[in-house]
């Protein structure tokens, strides 16, 4: 498989009241197309900047991050923003839904921002819909839909577009226990069809659903070997 995503030490500092705060320490993180990856953190260990690095919504202090093939260092914010819209699908904790649109209409967004014909996108907005189980929603509006079905329609979304990598920050987070395990078993469904996905999460259960788990703690990548993993709710900082 090829490598779709090559960190090389990424850091990641903040200055404050004169202080620099590294945030992300020689960050070293390689993906290959169709790997399902966890990177597993507790609060305050900067797995939500590197998410944010991965995502292009932020740039790293120093350090080379490649995606499918573009320097990211490279390029200027149209051109992040392009990346962003054609490379990443985003799931996010909260969902992100337009209220005063319809599940459709949600799901056509992102190919509005890329120009896609009207005809072709409500066409593929209604097949990624009904692939999720949402058939008889379409029409409906976010509030009308339970925060499970909303999970569904931000997934529709993200991966309308046919992205590079599917990018998933704390997804069952909103959650309750049961829908929160069916939104997983649609994540391990998705990418035994070849979706790459990158999830972000505190959640030793979350992250077991994945092919691979990658720790962060105190600003650092570790590879965590999957027999290794134990079961439990979160993955707390040593002392």
């Amino acid at each position: 498989m090829s490598e779709i995503l090559v960190m090389k030490d990424i850091v990641k500092c903040y200055y404050l009241g004169g202080e620099t705060q590294v945030v992300l320490d020689k960050v070293n993180l390689t993906i290959t197309q169709g790997e399902f990856v966890s990177i597993l953190g507790p609060s305050g260990s900067g797995k939500s900047t590197l998410m944010n690095i991965i995502g292009c919504l932020d740039v790293p202090t120093s350090g080379k991050y490649v995606l499918a093939d573009n320097d990211v260092e490279d390029l200027d914010e149209r051109e992040l923003a392009r990346i962003r819209n054609k490379e990443i699908g985003f799931v996010f904790q909260s969902f992100q839904l337009l209220p005063r649109l319809s599940a459709l209409e949600n799901v056509e967004l992102p190919m509005i921002y890329a120009g896609v014909p009207v005809q072709q996108r409500k066409k593929r907005a209604a097949a990624i819909l009904e692939r999720v189980g949402l058939h008889d929603k379409m029409r409906n509006y976010p509030n009308q839909l339970s925060g499970g079905q909303q999970q569904r329609v931000a997934i529709a979304r993200s991966v309308v577009t046919e992205p590079t990598i599917l990018l998933a920050d704390e997804p069952t987070g909103a959650l309750d226990q049961n829908t929160g395990k069916q939104i997983m078993e649609l994540f391990t469904e998705l990418n035994n069809e070849g979706r790459t996905i990158i999830m972000i999460t505190h959640d030793i259960n979350i992250a077991n659903h994945s092919k691979r788990v990658v720790n962060i703690l105190d600003g650092k990548l570790i590879e965590q070997p999957r027999d290794s993993i134990s079961s439990g709710n979160t993955i707390e900082r040593s002392v």
